[in-house]
C-alpha cells in the first residue's frame, strides 16, 4: 500500500515548472552564470551599455505611457475593459498593491499585461507550470507584445539572449516560476534591470489547505522587500474566503486593494448523474456534443486515465492520454496535439489543465469525484474560456464516496490535516446531492448568493425527493445487528445483498439469511440502494472505514435509527445527459445564423491551416469570437478589421488580407 494515498491527485513532477539548473555546473562556453551576463549585470554603465547593445532587439513597439485604453485597443483589439478589468489597471498603473479573485476567462491577464506596458520596466509574471508561461508568451508574441520567459527547457544561449534583452530594457514582460525567482541568481538578476510590476498568477497555490499548493509560493512574501517599490499583485481564479485571506497575509500585501468579481461563469452548464457504466455514459454525453468539441476528462489514477483513452479511440473519439508516468515526450506531442488541433479530447490526471490557455475548451468531464469543490470548480473552468456555452459533466457514485473517505484516513497528516480534507470533501459531496439549484451551491461555498441559474441539470430537470427513513432505518439496523450479534462489519455490496434477500453461497456461510432484517430491502433495486447508502455516507448518516470500505453508523445515525431524523432523499435519473432539448447549444457556430455558417467553418480551416504553418495553437490566431464576429460583419477592407473583437494592430497586419481573401471567397 502506497503512503501517500494521494500520491496519484497532486502535482504530476515532470509538469511542475522545476527548480531550473541554476546549481547546475556551467557550460563551458560560460563562466560562472554566464560571462555575458556576469559583465551586464555590473552595476557600470558601460557593462550595462555592453547588454543593450549585444542583446537583439525583440519585435514589437515600446508602450510605457500611452493610454491603457489605447494599449488595449491596439494591442489585444479590445474596445473597452470589462467589469473590474479598469480599476485594476488604473490602481497599479499607480502603483498600488492588488489582489485580484477572478473567475476564469474574466480576463485576468489583461489586469498585469496592460499595467507592465504602461508603466517604465518589465513586468515580473510568477506563473506555475511551464506550459502556460509558453502558451501566455506565445499568445503575446502574436499581438505584438516584447515578452518571453526564463526557464529550464531553454539552452544557455537561449536564456543568455532573454537576460540580456532584460537588463537592456527590451522586454516588457518575463516569466518566471516560484522555483526560479526563489534563486539569489535570478534575485540579483532582476535587481539590476527595472520592473514595472510583479504578477503572481494562480495566488491560490500559497495555501496550505487549497487544492493546489506549492511549497516554493511561500518564498514570495518577501517581494516587497527584494524589489522594493514594485507594485504587486496576486492574481487567482480559485479562493474561498479562507484562502483570500492567507493570500494575503503570505504574499504580504496588507496594504493591497482587493477586487473581487463574481465566480459565476455563466456560459458554463453544470452536471452531475449517477455513476453506473461511466465508460458507456461518457460516450453518451460525447455524443450530444457537436461534432469537433474539444475537451478534457479528468480521471482518478494514471491507469484510468490511460484506460478511458482507449475506449473513447475505440468509439472513434480523438482521445489522448496525459499523467506523468507517460515518456515526457509523449506526453508533449499529446499536449501540442490538443492546443494546435480542433476536436481533440485529452484524457487526464488532475495535473493537466492548470494554465492551459486553450479558450474554446467546450466539455469538462469527470469520471471520478474531485477531492474538493475548489479543485472542481479550477478544472471545470477550463471549459469555455472564450465566453461560449459549454458544459461541465461529472458522473459520481458510492465508491467515489468510500474511496475519498479511505483516502482520507491513510492519509499522512495530523488530525487538523484530516480534518480540512473532510470538510473539503463534505462540501463536494453537498455540491452533487443538491436538490437546488447547483450554481448557487457552487457560489455559495466561495460566499457569493445567487438566484436560481437556469442553466444547469437540477434547474433543468428538477430531481425529485422521496421519504427515504424506513430503507435508511432498514440498513443502519442491519450494520448495527451484524457488529452486535457477531462482531462483523462489511462494505456495501453484503449488506446490500442482505436487505434484497439475496441466495448467494456467502449469504448462506456466513449465515446472514437468518438475520432479522433479511430481505426487508427486497422492494427497492440493487442500484436504488446504492444511491441510498452513497447518499447516507454524503450525510454523515454511514462513515467508511478501513481499507476495505466496511461501513458504520455516522455521528447522525443513531438519531436515524431511533425516528428523530428525517431522512429525504434525491431520486436518481439515470441518463440525463442524453436529453439535449433543453441544453444551450455549445459551440460558437452552433449559435450563429445558418446563412453565417459556412463562412465561420471556412475561416476555422484557414484558421487551422495558418497555425500549422507558424507551429501555433490555433486560438493564437484567432480565438471563436474573432471568426463569429468575422462571419457576421463580413469586413470588405482592412479599415472594416477595426473594432472586431480580438484584431488588434499587429494582428490585423499579420492575417487583415488573409482574411478579407477568405471573407471574399466565402
Amino acid at each position: 500500500m502506497t503512503s501517500d494515498p494521494y500520491a496519484d491527485l497532486v502535482w504530476d513532477p515532470d509538469e511542475i515548472a522545476p527548480p531550473d539548473d541554476l546549481d547546475a555546473p556551467p557550460p563551458p562556453e560560460f563562466d560562472g552564470y554566464g560571462a555575458a551576463i556576469a559583465r551586464a549585470t555590473r552595476s557600470a554603465t558601460p557593462e550595462v551599455a555592453e547588454a543593450r547593445a549585444a542583446a537583439p532587439e525583440p519585435e514589437g513597439r515600446d508602450f510605457t505611457g500611452t493610454d491603457p485604453r489605447t494599449v488595449l485597443k491596439e494591442v489585444f483589439g479590445y474596445d473597452a475593459f470589462r467589469g473590474d478589468q479598469a480599476a485594476i489597471v488604473e490602481h497599479v498603473v499607480a502603483g498600488g498593491d492588488a489582489v485580484v479573485l477572478m473567475p476564469t476567462g474574466g480576463g485576468k491577464s489583461v489586469t498585469y499585461q496592460v499595467p507592465a506596458l504602461v508603466r517604465p520596466g518589465t513586468g515580473l509574471v510568477v506563473s506555475p507550470l511551464i506550459a502556460l508561461m509558453h502558451d501566455q508568451v506565445d499568445a503575446l508574441i502574436a499581438n505584438g507584445v516584447r515578452a518571453a520567459y526564463l526557464n529550464s527547457t531553454q539552452a544557455p544561449a537561449e536564456r543568455q539572449a532573454v537576460e540580456q534583452a532584460y537588463l537592456a530594457g527590451r522586454l516588457d514582460l518575463i516569466y518566471v516560476a516560484p522555483e526560479r525567482l526563489s534563486s539569489p541568481q535570478t534575485t540579483a538578476l532582476l535587481q539590476r534591470g527595472r520592473l514595472s510590476v510583479i504578477a503572481i498568477d494562480e495566488a491560490h497555490c500559497v495555501s496550505q489547505w487549497g487544492h493546489d499548493f506549492r511549497p516554493d509560493y511561500l518564498m514570495l512574501g518577501d517581494l516587497a522587500e527584494r524589489f522594493s517599490g514594485v507594485p504587486r499583485m496576486a492574481l487567482t481564479a480559485t479562493a474561498t474566503h479562507a484562502t483570500h485571506t492567507e493570500i494575503t497575509q503570505r504574499l504580504d500585501l496588507p496594504a493591497a486593494q482587493h477586487f473581487v468579481a463574481s465566480f459565476d461563469r455563466p456560459n458554463i452548464q453544470y452536471r452531475i448523474e449517477p455513476k453506473v457504466d461511466p465508460r458507456r455514459q461518457l460516450v453518451g454525453f460525447i455524443r450530444t456534443m457537436p461534432a469537433g468539441s474539444a475537451g478534457i476528462v479528468y480521471a482518478l489514477s494514471r491507469k484510468s486515465v490511460e484506460q478511458m483513452a482507449e475506449y473513447l479511440s475505440a468509439q472513434g473519439l480523438d482521445a489522448l492520454p496525459y499523467h506523468a508516468g507517460l515518456d515526457a515526450g509523449v506526453r508533449s506531442r499529446n499536449q501540442a496535439r490538443f492546443l494546435r488541433e480542433d476536436g481533440v479530447i485529452m484524457v487526464a490526471t488532475i495535473a493537466f489543465g492548470m494554465g492551459i490557455d486553450k479558450p474554446d475548451v467546450r466539455f469538462v468531464a469527470h469520471i471520478d469525484l474531485p477531492k474538493s469543490v475548489e479543485g472542481y470548480y479550477q478544472e471545470t473552468g477550463r471549459a469555455g474560456r472564450d465566453g461560449e456555452p459549454s458544459i461541465a459533466w461529472m458522473v459520481y457514485g458510492l465508491g467515489d464516496v468510500v474511496q475519498q473517505r479511505r483516502m482520507i484516513d491513510q492519509s499522512p497528516g495530523d488530525r487538523t490535516y484530516k480534518t480540512r480534507l473532510g470538510q473539503h470533501l463534505d462540501a463536494m459531496l453537498a455540491l452533487c446531492e443538491t436538490v437546488a439549484c447547483r450554481r448557487q451551491n457552487l457560489l455559495g461555498y466561495f460566499g457569493q448568493a445567487a438566484e436560481p441559474c437556469g442553466n444547469c441539470d437540477t434547474c433543468l430537470t428538477p430531481p425529485e425527493t422521496w421519504d427515504g427513513l424506513v430503507p435508511a432505518q432498514k440498513l443502519l439496523s442491519t450494520i448495527v445487528r451484524l457488529q452486535r450479534e457477531r462482531g462483523q462489519a462489511y462494505g456495501a455490496g453484503q449488506l446490500i445483498d442482505i436487505l434484497r434477500g439475496a441466495s448467494t453461497d456467502r449469504i448462506r456461510q456466513l449465515g446472514h439469511d437468518k438475520l432479522a432484517t433479511y430481505g426487508l430491502g427486497s422492494d427497492l433495486s440493487d442500484q436504488d440502494w446504492r444511491s441510498v447508502v452513497r447518499q447516507l455516507l454524503a450525510r454523515g448518516i454511514l462513515v467508511a472505514r478501513g481499507e476495505y470500505g466496511t461501513l458504520a453508523l455516522g455521528d447522525a445515525g443513531a438519531g436515524v435509527l431511533r425516528g428523530e431524523e428525517p431522512v429525504p432523499l434525491r431520486r436518481d435519473v439515470l441518463g440525463r445527459s442524453g436529453g439535449g432539448s433543453r441544453v444551450r447549444k455549445a459551440t460558437a457556430s452552433a449559435s450563429m445564423d445558418a446563412a453565417d455558417q459556412p463562412l465561420f467553418e471556412a475561416l476555422r480551416t484557414w484558421r487551422a491551416e495558418t497555425a500549422k504553418e507558424q507551429g501555433m495553437p490555433a486560438y493564437i490566431v484567432f480565438g471563436d469570437a474573432t471568426l463569429r464576429a468575422l462571419a457576421e460583419r463580413r469586413p470588405a477592407s482592412l479599415a472594416d478589421l477595426d473594432g472586431i473583437t480580438g484584431i488588434g494592430a499587429k494582428k490585423r497586419e499579420a492575417y487583415g488580407e488573409a482574411v478579407l481573401a477568405v471573407v471574399r471567397a466565402g
